[in-house]
């Protein structure tokens, strides 16, 4: 049940790993917005290749709200895999600010002029008393 895990870990982030794949959603997100604009381009040049009659005004009723659909549809994903990208890249940094935070907490500090470090454990007040 380990899910190819080390014994014990729940969760190992790399932040190389995060930052290594992040780009592809970048590159996946130009990719898909130029076969849209590849798509947009084509059908507008084709103008309405149906005809006047009741048949084609009925099929050009139904396929020009369909395309608007797609169009609309396909930007929404090329703006979904742009945000992923900039999400995991936003990630990868929070996590290292997060370690860096977190070791700083487990870090005793020197103090300047004392020579001891910033363990106050033998620290007293004014009156003698911790």
């Amino acid at each position: 049940m380990n899910g190819g895990h080390a014994k014990g870990k729940v969760l190992d982030i790399k932040v190389a790993d995060i930052k290594a794949v992040a780009p592809t959603f970048q590159h996946q997100a130009v990719k898909l917005s130029e076969a849209l604009t590849t798509l947009i381009t084509a059908l507008d040049g084709y103008g309405k290749p149906w005809g006047d009659d009741k048949p084609g005004k009925d099929f050009g009723k139904k396929y020009t709200p369909n395309q608007k659909h797609i169009e609309r549809a396909t930007g929404i994903l090329v703006l979904g895999l742009t945000s992923i990208h900039e999400a995991m890249d936003d990630m990868a940094d929070g996590h290292v600010d997060n370690d860096e935070l977190i070791k700083g907490m487990f870090t005793k500090v020197k103090r300047h002029g004392s020579g001891h470090d910033g363990d106050h454990a033998g620290d007293h007040g004014k009156d003698g008393h911790r």
